[in-house]
Formats: C-alpha cells, structure tokens, sequence
C-alpha cells in the first residue's frame, strides 16, 4: 500500500512533466444545504489559516492547500466523503466533520485505514472513546450540557424548564447531559418533545408547552429548527425564554427578529479571548467583514493544529497520530486563538465555555458568565 504523502501533481509542461506540490488538508463541512451556514465560518476559518501558513513559506517551504468537502451534515454523505479522504494515498489528516451525526458515520472509515481527524465542532460523548485517531478541540456534550444547566439555574434562576429536542446524536446527547445535572439542580423539566430536521411545523408540541408555563425552553438542536420553533411560539403568544447550545450559534437567530434575548454557550466569545488572537481577530474582520464565530476560530486552530503535525513529522499517518496525542498536557498545549488545546487519552480537550445573547440584533457576550 503506497504511504500517505500528502502531495499532489498538478502542473503538465510542454516541455514534460514539472511537479508542483502541494500539502493538500481536507476540511469536510456543510458547505451547501440547509446547515451551510455553519459550514461558512468553517471554510473562512480555514482558508484564513491556509492563507496565512503560505505567506510564511507553507509547510517547510510547501504551500497548504484546504479541500472544501461538502457533506451536508448528512451521515450518509459524511461517509461518502470518508471514504473517499480515507483511500486518498495523498490525504494524511482530516479537518472534520462538524455535526456530531457526520462525525459518527466517518469515524469508523477513518479508523480501519489508521488516517487521523480533527474536528473543530462535533461534541457528542462517544466520539473520542470510539478512536485513537479522532481528535477534537472543541468541549463534549456532557461538559456542555452541565454548563447550561448550571448557568439558568445559578445566573437566570429558572426552575421549570421545557425541552425540545431533535431526533439526532447531537441533540439527544446535550438533552440528556443537561437533564441529568438539571434534576440534581433541582430544576424541573416539565416535559420533553421530539422533532426530526425536516419538521417545519412545531405548533402542536409548543401549545403542550404553553399549558405547562415554563420559565424557559431549551432547544439541543440545530439554528434552521430553532428560528422555527422561536417565532412559532411567539406566534402563539408564549411568553418565555429561549437558550440553547453550539447548534444555535449562527446568524439564522441572529436574523431573527423574535429571538432577542435568546442565549447559547459557546467555546469561542471575541470578548474573551486571550492577546494570542488579536491577530486572528484583525485578519478575519478585515477579510470577511464580520466577527469570527467559534466555527470559524475551532477551524482556524484546527487547520493549525494539522500543520503543527506535519510540519513536524511529515505525512506519514501514523506518525502524524502520535504527534497530536501527545500534544496530553498544559504544558505541551497548541496555544491557539480559541484557547489552549491538549488532549485526554480519547482525544477529547478541555475547553472553556460562555454564554453569548441575543441583543440589539447583535450577538454579545452575556453580562453574567458562570464562575
């Protein structure tokens, strides 16, 4: 079996073959779809990186080329999309894949044939005890789940709390998480309702709710429902609040007139980042003129994290694995824009969170953050 390299021809000369290689990273995201919106921080974030790596003389004088991979979130095409990176001699990591469901289906392709992955946003529980050669700088649902829960319960003192969930891994996984915390809290969840991602109508379940009076309703899912679900209930005069998690950080909500004073948690606030991303945050605004969502700052470090590794080891994948899990300690950590990233013996990382709201049409950092 011919060994990862890396590398690609590209260039045919009249006078014969001239090579033009090129250290090739996949980043495989929604890039169309209901969910390209996520997949847009997710691209800016990368070619930033890419951008930036070449300018300073690439990878050990070869430039970085990003391979934009599109699998809609879709575990179907997230396979597809593995399969084809995992038989790829050339490809020697991945950057991906962003929904927790895509991450599953990917995940055991890319472990039959020992090719490493990072990825930037995929939170579910199981991902890292399933691989030794996924990676991923970004918190678990688990951590996530218990943040939120401790943060309405300590900061907003809310005691009764409905949740509306999509059928997915991300979603049930975060509900579940933020459940078990919540009744040790003490807060009540009154009820619980389901939802698929192709629902559009979600009156029925938010009228049960009306009934029940909750302070708030939680939604463990995905912005495309989540505006849905936001201005269907103010469309049925609820009068509550609304918060959620990762899947809502997007400028769908953000567009939405109803969802002011909606609040998420987030590993990425501008506001709070550290001095080693005053650079990043200069160059994004400059370039995309907007500020960096967490998509696009995880991206950005992930990018660099692939780079850190072959830039040190070369393409060989398996040595490109060692070198990311012992990246195991504060002290050895990848110092990157969203914070230090080291990894457990799963390869999962911790992370801070925050909380960010809706406010004036613009997302802000919440007042009051969890201690």
């Amino acid at each position: 079996m011919k060994k990862a390299s890396c590398l690609f021809l590209t260039l045919w000369l009249f006078a014969g073959w001239a090579w033009a290689e090129t250290v090739k990273i996949p980043v495989a995201s929604p890039f169309t779809g209901p969910l390209a919106s996520f997949g847009e921080g997710v691209k800016n974030g990368a070619l930033l990186k890419a951008e930036e790596i070449n300018a300073s003389g690439g990878i050990n004088g070869t430039a970085v080329q990003i391979m934009l991979e599109d699998e809609l979130c879709e575990p179907k095409e997230a396979a597809t999309v593995a399969t084809k990176l995992a038989g790829n001699p050339e490809v020697c990591i991945v950057v991906g894949h962003l929904c927790s469901s895509a991450t599953l289906a990917a995940l055991p392709i890319y472990r039959s044939v020992g090719l490493p992955a990072i990825s930037p946003a995929s939170t579910n529980v199981n991902i890292g005890r399933m691989s030794p050669y996924y990676f991923r700088n970004v918190y678990k649902d688990d951590f996530q789940g218990l943040f939120l829960a401790k943060y309405v319960h300590g900061v907003k003192g809310y005691r009764k709390v409905a949740v509306f969930y999509e059928v997915n891994d991300y979603s049930m996984g975060l509900m579940g998480a933020f459940m078990k915390e919540a009744l040790r809290l003490g807060i009540q969840v009154l009820g619980t309702e389901a939802y698929t991602s192709d629902t559009t109508d979600f009156k029925p379940q938010l009228t049960k709710f009306k009934l029940m009076k909750p302070d708030a309703i939680f939604i463990p899912g995905y912005a495309p429902q989540g505006t849905l679900i936001v201005s269907q209930a103010v469309g049925l005069g609820m009068k509550v609040r609304y918060f959620g998690a990762d899947g809502l950080d997007d400028d769908v909500m953000l567009n939405n007139p109803d969802a002011e004073g909606l609040f998420v948690a987030t590993p990425f606030l501008p506001e709070k980042a550290g001095p080693q991303a005053a650079g990043f945050l200069a160059a994004y605004r400059q370039k995309y003129k907007k500020d960096p969502n967490y998509f696009a700052a995880n991206t950005y470090d992930a990018v660099g994290l692939a780079a850190a590794a072959i830039t040190a080891v070369g393409s060989d994948r398996e040595k490109i694995r060692e070198y990311l899990a012992a990246i195991n300690s504060k002290e050895k950590a990848y110092d990157g824009v969203a914070g230090k990233t080291y990894f457990d013996e799963n390869g999962d990382c911790l992370k801070d969170a925050f909380v960010k709201e809706i406010r004036g049409g613009t997302w802000v950092s919440a007042e009051k953050q969890l201690q």
